[in-house]
């Protein structure tokens, strides 16, 4: 067992002090994922990678357990998919209304420039979660934790083949989904 496995069994169950030892073992990963995923955000926004780290450690440690360190970093692009569209839900609060406007997923990019098309975004995921969770993980695992296919791949215990393929079909029903077809 790794010292990142048995941390994050001591930190579920309850040992702060774990919790403590973890982060800077896990730190520079969470940080690379973090600063993919803000690179594209727009100017303005008052998150940072190293703010979307720790509100992402903080939610993740003595929550669950996890079977290893895959586990862990795939539940921390999980929540830092969530923590961004809580973020983008309170930014766009004030902006209800016939405002929001569609944008094809052709370029991940291009939805970090503004929160209606991340919160889109989302909503799109969960329609496709709810069909085909696995290639939704995946498009997470892409999007928001910032991983190469190969990794995702790895991460989902798949080949990279099928994971390039959950990839061209997530990204073909995401588009036509955004779309509105």
């Amino acid at each position: 067992m790794s010292d990142v496995t048995r941390l994050l069994d001591a930190a579920a169950a309850g040992d702060r002090r774990a919790a403590a030892d973890l982060l800077p073992l896990v730190y520079d990963e969470l940080r690379t994922l973090a600063a993919a995923r803000m690179a594209g955000e727009g100017p303005g926004h008052t998150l940072d990678p190293t703010a979307l780290v720790h509100e992402a450690y903080l939610r993740l440690t003595g929550r669950q357990s996890f079977e290893s360190r895959s586990h862990f970093l795939r539940a921390a692009a999980e929540a830092m998919r969530r923590i961004l569209v809580d973020h983008a839900r309170a930014r766009a609060a004030g902006k209800r209304g016939g405002r929001r406007q569609r944008v094809p997923l052709d370029d991940a990019a291009r939805w970090a420039d503004s929160p209606d098309h991340l919160l889109d975004l989302d909503d799109a995921l969960a329609r496709l979660a709810a069909e085909e969770p696995r290639k939704a993980e995946l498009v997470v695992l892409r999007f928001f934790g910032g991983m190469s296919t190969p990794e995702a791949a790895a991460a989902l215990g798949v080949s990279v083949p099928t994971a390039e393929r959950w990839w061209a079909f997530a990204r073909a029903w995401l588009f036509a989904d955004l779309a509105g077809g």
